[in-house]
């Protein structure tokens, strides 16, 4: 692999991860497209996606502040063989729990309770987690030494939050508003159940990390 083509392929992966949290729709658009179904308004599926969105970076913007921190104070390599585990664990976990959560809310919520669940959502199915090897890969090279150090992981760490969010935004985005558009009988007809493909995910994250 050469150079240029190992410094794309983390932001690539940031990107790709986006569009698939976009697209499944544990993740939120369904709530978007029942609520404005529901008071019949295309309008109300665009501004759903607002809190959508802001719970799901806040879930895994927490990830992505917790390995700066604790790449700041551990070993990274260390870290990256820590973090596979955790993503190996929390592969089996959905495979074997998929959706269940603690947390309820009806369809019909307002938009307060769908950032509140978008954020639950995104942190049981460890959206932030899936992140962490093209972060590692990101922060790592971009520290001295191969080091992570605050001064250069946090920009480098919200430039990918912000790549990963763009990237879920207008894949979510666009979905909501064909789903909206075509009815819900578009997915009894053209939608894949994507439980299978998260758990798939999560564990290549944690191959990736222990095979580094």
């Amino acid at each position: 692999m050469n150079t240029a083509s190992s410094a794309l392929w983390p932001w690539l992966t940031l990107a790709g991860l986006g569009a698939f949290h976009g697209l499944n729709p544990a993740m939120g658009w369904l709530f978007a497209v029942a609520l404005g179904l529901h008071r019949r308004s295309r309008g109300l599926v665009v501004l759903a996606l607002a809190p959508i969105v802001l719970g799901h970076v806040v879930a895994v913007g927490s990830v992505v502040l917790a390995l700066t921190f604790f790449g700041t104070v551990m070993d990274a390599t260390f870290l990256g063989r820590g973090a596979g585990i955790l993503l190996l664990a929390l592969a089996a976990t959905h495979a074997f729990a998929r959706h269940r959560t603690p947390l309820r809310i009806g369809m019909q919520t307002g938009l307060a309770g769908l950032a509140l669940w978008s954020f639950m959502m995104a942190s049981a199915h460890g959206a932030g987690f899936m992140l962490i090897p093209a972060l590692l890969s990101l922060c790592v090279s971009s520290g001295m030494g191969g080091e992570l150090t605050a001064s250069t992981s946090l920009p480098v760490s919200f430039a990918a939050l912000a790549v990963h969010t763009g990237a879920m935004l207008a894949v979510i985005g666009t979905v909501s508003l064909v789903v909206y558009d075509q009815g819900l009988a578009f997915l009894r007809r053209g939608w894949v159940n994507l439980d299978v493909l998260w758990s798939v995910a999560l564990a290549g994250g944690g191959i990736v990390l222990l095979a580094g």
